[in-house]
């Protein structure tokens, strides 16, 4: 009797131990495709670099980024900015401040982040196909691309903007070489020509997928 005992205990022991060593396995493995879904591998953090933490220091319960590559997306980007926090505003009885909020010029939109005063001296070079050619920064008045979004009203609610550098440099040569200007001074005319609210990204397809990193979710306006 005694040595059958035994081993119907052996048996039940040894059946709770793999029991436990499922449900560890269990939890090992559910842990690493949870991981996996969110396009990360186990135990991934991405590096910090300085010139990205200020996207960590933005106060918000919210944090969107939403990129642009061309005039029209631009205006649209200024569109979606102002519709998310509205939409806030009136359906979850929120406010501009729950949200960290940047809006990306790139590429085609990169003009979009320069002043009037900009815009007076380049402004048919920015948009060859507006007719009459523009002098001044089209989102700085409200119209049927950007609705009633202008920069100032975005910028008083909390709005951030990033402009691509990279795309200031190349628009700095196109523009000195067909004013016989130098592309350093044109740059540095630019540069100090950049809209309230905003900063230089080395380059804003790097700035969206920074942004990312710390847990922005992204938007493209189109």
């Amino acid at each position: 009797m005694k040595d059958k005992d035994n081993k119907v205990v052996g048996r039940r022991t040894l059946l709770t131990n793999m029991g436990v060593a499922a449900v560890a396995g269990l939890a090992v493995s559910t842990s690493s495709v949870s991981a996996q879904a969110q396009g990360r591998p186990a135990g991934y953090e991405p590096a910090r670099h300085s010139k990205d933490s200020w996207m960590g220091e933005l106060e918000g319960s919210h944090r969107v980024f939403i990129d642009s590559a061309t005039i029209p997306g631009g205006a649209n980007a200024m569109r979606y900015a102002n519709n998310i926090i509205s939409a806030h505003e009136e359906d979850y009885a929120g406010d501009a401040s729950d949200y960290a909020l940047i809006v990306c010029f790139r590429h085609g939109s990169t003009p979009l982040a320069f002043n009037d005063a900009v815009w007076e001296k380049y402004g048919a070079m920015f948009n060859r196909n507006a007719d009459p050619a523009p002098t001044s920064n089209p989102m700085n008045t409200a119209s049927f691309s950007n609705g009633q979004n202008t920069l100032a009203s975005l910028g008083e609610q909390g709005v951030k903007f990033v402009i691509c550098n990279r795309a200031t440099r190349s628009f700095s040569k196109s523009l000195a070489s067909a004013t016989g200007a130098s592309a350093d001074d044109v740059y540095a005319e630019l540069v100090a020509g950049a809209i309230p609210n905003s900063r230089f990204a080395a380059a804003g397809v790097l700035a969206a997928t920074r942004a990312q990193e710390y847990r922005f979710s992204l938007l493209y306006a189109e």
